[in-house]
């Protein structure tokens, strides 16, 4: 039995989250399969994680396959796909296959960012045929909110299986590519043992709108506009950004481009001439001299992000251009969950000062690129897999498109989260096992465990505080002159006018006078009375323990 060849989907993100996506797909006998690994994604920290930039996939497991591991497929270059793949390729280095614009986007990620890793790509486009070891993969034209993303027909010794990635049925979108009806009811006729299908809209009826009812909402919110207007969505969202760059050509209005990532996308697709056909583009020096009511600004923040373009311009912290009463903010996006907060700062600062601010449930200026119930069932008609399961989502995504599945037929939806082994054949689907999974993190310029890189200390320092402490002995073991006490994120005061540094310097004083002279030799003894006692005081006083760092020396 050991030695049978049996084939298996094992998620290494994505898959009980948003975010993060990665997955491996292995064929052949146990401890003995060819593995291929299908997108490398991030997830963005919170304040819970002090510090680091993103959160990447363990991928501890993936590096123990070794050379068994033959190859990287990325369906499309949005972060949760593609973003981990400069961090994480140099611990792998395995081919690398993608799309020209995923490519495009890599590449300018690596300059913008000087990362010394220079992923080699190979590229592809719809109907390749790309041979893997046992795996033969054609790559699919879907529709979704960035240009040239693809689903990926794997076809393996045991059964063809469908990966979506992330999709959508979009009948008129204003950048291609449509989804590929007609293929799509090809490999469904062929046979398809399983689909890997995007849960992300599972839980929303009906079919999501076009496009270009987007385009006709934005276009209408620019004429309708007697001040400035400034549109915020995703960066990678280019056929909106065209979309958004046309109604303000028509409405006669020039276009600025603000955020780093935003201009990086726009240059990509324009060289793989995805922008032919529009005006150009306005210098940020230039933006004081147009008058009010012609100019459209584009920019990155919707999010809520600190740093981006449009909290900066809430804050009036941009040095060419300010929005004033009268102008106009528009969200074309969707507010990922967890960032409400940030995002509604931003608002308020923005509706403080005047400006009128539109999101998506106060006018059609965006829809999502993933599929919504009707369309998921469109695809199960298309592709008619004998197992189902869902990816891409959180708990209730994936729980939502399994009992959807399930309902319209499909005879096995195995429960599937990430780290686990899932066996899609031979016999029925089954989970066989667990492997090694969970987060790493970037910080900075390395990438490392949550305590390896200190983001746990850093989460202490946040809520308590530090305190430093430098004593001095003389070599009959008495304070040699005054210790000296530095205390960062805690209260000035007691709330009784006493310094709460003058307490904590007492109490350095008492801890080491209490000690017997001939014991004070013991430097660590000293050291860790010391730090008991300011952690005591500052507790009794307070009501938290601070880290205390204490250096004992002799004169």
């Amino acid at each position: 039995m050991t030695n049978k060849h049996d084939l298996v989907f094992v998620p290494l993100g994505g898959v009980g989250e948003i975010g993060m996506n990665l997955a491996l797909y292995g064929y052949g006998a146990p401890g003995k399969r060819d593995w291929i690994m299908v997108d490398c994604g991030v997830t963005f920290p919170g304040p819970d994680l002090p510090g680091a930039d993103l959160v990447l996939p363990d991928i501890s497991y993936a590096q123990s396959l070794g050379k068994s591991l033959k190859a990287i497929v990325i369906t499309h270059a949005h972060e949760d796909h593609y973003g981990a793949l400069a961090q994480l390729w140099p611990m792998l280095k395995v081919p690398v296959h993608a799309s020209a614009f995923t490519s495009g986007m890599l590449e300018a990620k690596r300059a913008y960012e000087r990362t010394r890793a220079e992923v080699p790509v190979n590229l592809f486009a719809a109907g390749d045929k790309i041979k893997i070891g046992p795996f033969e993969i054609e790559p699919v034209e879907v529709n979704h909110s960035i240009p040239e993303p693809f689903s990926l027909l794997i076809k393996t010794p045991l059964g063809n299986l469908v990966h979506t990635g992330d999709w959508k049925i979009d009948a008129d979108p204003s950048l291609g590519p449509l989804t590929d009806e007609a293929r799509f009811r090809a490999i469904g006729d062929a046979g398809v043992l399983a689909l890997m299908c995007d849960s992300t809209n599972a839980m929303r009826e009906g079919v999501s709108p076009s496009e270009t009812e987007v385009a006709a909402g934005l276009r209408g919110v620019i004429e309708a506009a007697e001040g400035r207007v400034a549109i915020t969505t995703f960066s990678s969202n280019v056929g909106r950004i065209r979309s958004i760059m046309e109604a303000a050509r028509d409405a006669g209005r020039e276009v600025l481009l603000l955020g780093s990532s935003l201009k990086r996308v726009v240059n990509v697709a324009d060289s793989l001439g995805m922008m032919e056909g529009l005006p150009a583009i306005l210098e940020e020096d230039e933006y004081g001299f147009i008058p009010r009511d012609k100019v459209v600004v584009i920019l990155t923040g919707s999010q809520g992000e600190n740093r981006a373009a449009l909290a900066k311009i809430s804050r009036d912290e941009m040095r060419h251009v300010a929005l004033t009463s009268g102008d106009t903010v528009v969200f074309s996006s969707r507010t990922i969950p967890g960032n409400e907060k940030e995002v509604l700062e931003i608002k308020n600062a923005l509706i403080d000062g005047g400006v009128s601010v539109i999101s998506d449930g106060d006018a059609l200026v965006h829809v999502s690129g993933h599929p919504r119930r009707n369309e998921l069932v469109q695809m199960y008609d298309w592709i008619r897999p004998e197992i189902l399961v869902p990816v891409h989502g959180e708990a209730a995504h994936l729980t939502a498109q399994a009992a959807l599945g399930a309902a319209h037929g499909i005879p096995q939806v195995p429960r599937v989260r990430n780290g686990d082994m899932l066996r899609l054949a031979p016999g029925p689907a089954e989970v066989i096992g667990e492997v090694p999974h969970g987060r790493i993190y970037k910080d900075g310029h390395l990438v490392g465990e949550f305590d390896e890189l200190g983001i746990g200390e850093r989460r202490k320092l946040s809520y308590v505080g530090h305190v430093a402490v430098s004593v001095l002995l003389d070599s009959r073991n008495d304070i040699s002159r005054d210790p000296e006490v530095v205390a960062i994120g805690l209260p000035e005061n007691d709330g009784l006018d006493d310094a709460l540094e003058d307490i904590l310097y007492d109490s350095v004083l008492g801890a080491v006078e209490s000690i017997p002279r001939g014991r004070r030799k013991d430097i660590a003894g000293v050291r860790e009375a010391v730090r008991r006692a300011v952690r005591s005081a500052a507790n009794e006083v307070w009501g938290k323990k601070p880290i205390v760092t204490v250096f004992v020396n002799r004169a």
